[in-house]
């Protein structure tokens, strides 16, 4: 009876300790040690002595099979994540619309005063250079002159008419016309018209030249001082104020960063995983692991599968043992 009690057992203590010894052996030694000038075999453990080329396998096998564009487009682009990324949005702005700070002091929790300063200076100087180029190189004074001449001649023959309670009185071009064709008849009053016809060519190229040269001198400054004074006040506004009643524009806003977030993630994902080696940096990270601490971490994510294999080992001796006995 004893030997169906020793056998089974020996085996199964010689199962655990194997096991458990090559399990050991995956890790350690960390480096190879050597007996007079000859390296002892199975020194380093097999993962110490594998290290590198277990790095690059993981790396490629991450790179190929986790980390491709198909998978991080899938990810990235998700129902799940575009419906957070949208209600993150929606909760920012609600948290604006109470928000009372002043947009500087708003911009101020993600810039200093100086890069406010220098943006609000340059958007200024920008936004007055493009529109002083507009106004020195277009023929704005021409539109203004011709629109000007244009409503004078039309006062001219309606001063005075559309009086309230129904009454209306002759303009004083129709007066005018009357004094003329009773001196000179009507063919004194055509010419008078035509006169003044004549004038109004001269004089509306004559104001359009003016107004060119005061656009053209003088608008860049007139235009900055504008520009500068309409940001130093919208700097003033609350964050509130701003956003008040703009319920419809910034849900466009929203779904707007949506789009362009998929759009970005459509275009730029290819050349960002090109220009970033995963696989690369998977393996150098792996790399510099110390053996230790990379010991420590497998242990840790493996215990629970590791125990069970000693175990097994243990279980299998015992079986074996058994079954040598009745052999």
């Amino acid at each position: 009876m004893t030997p169906y009690i020793i056998a089974p057992l020996v085996g199964s203590v010689i199962g655990y300790i194997t096991n458990a010894l090559a399990i050991r052996m995956l890790f350690r030694p960390h480096r190879a040690k050597y007996l007079f000038g000859h390296r002892i075999p199975f020194t380093p453990g097999i993962i110490p002595k594998e290290k590198g080329r277990i790095a690059a396998s993981v790396g490629g096998s991450i790179s190929d099979n986790l980390m491709n564009e198909e998978v991080m487009e899938k990810n990235l682009l998700s129902d799940e994540l575009l419906e957070k990324l949208s209600n993150g949005i929606d909760h920012f702005i609600d948290a604006q619309r109470k928000n009372d700070e002043t947009l500087r002091v708003f911009l101020s929790h993600y810039l200093s005063e100086k890069e406010i300063d220098e943006a609000a200076s340059k958007g200024s100087d920008d936004l007055t250079e493009l529109i002083y180029k507009k106004l020195a190189d277009s023929d704005v004074g021409d539109k203004i002159a011709h629109a000007s001449v244009a409503h004078v001649m039309a006062k001219m023959q309606h001063f005075g008419s559309g009086l309230p309670g129904g009454n209306r009185r002759e303009g004083i071009g129709d007066l005018i016309g009357k004094g003329i064709r009773k001196i000179f008849g009507q063919s004194g009053a055509d010419a008078t018209s035509q006169l003044i016809n004549s004038l109004a060519e001269p004089v509306e190229h004559a104001l359009a030249g003016n107004i060119n040269e005061i656009l053209h001198n003088n608008s860049r400054e007139i235009v900055g001082n504008l520009i500068t004074e309409e940001s130093q006040a919208l700097l003033s506004r609350k964050i509130c104020d701003l956003l008040a009643g703009k319920d419809h524009e910034l849900a466009q806003a929203r779904d707007s960063l949506v789009q362009l977030y998929v759009k970005m993630i459509r275009e730029r994902l290819p050349r960002i995983l090109a220009a970033v080696d995963i696989s690369k940096i998977i393996e150098d990270r792996i790399n510099e692991l110390d053996m230790a601490e990379a010991e420590r971490l497998i242990l840790e994510v493996m215990d629970k599968e590791l125990r069970a294999i000693v175990w097994l080992g243990a279980g299998l001796g015992f079986i074996m043992g058994f079954i040598n006995c009745l052999l």
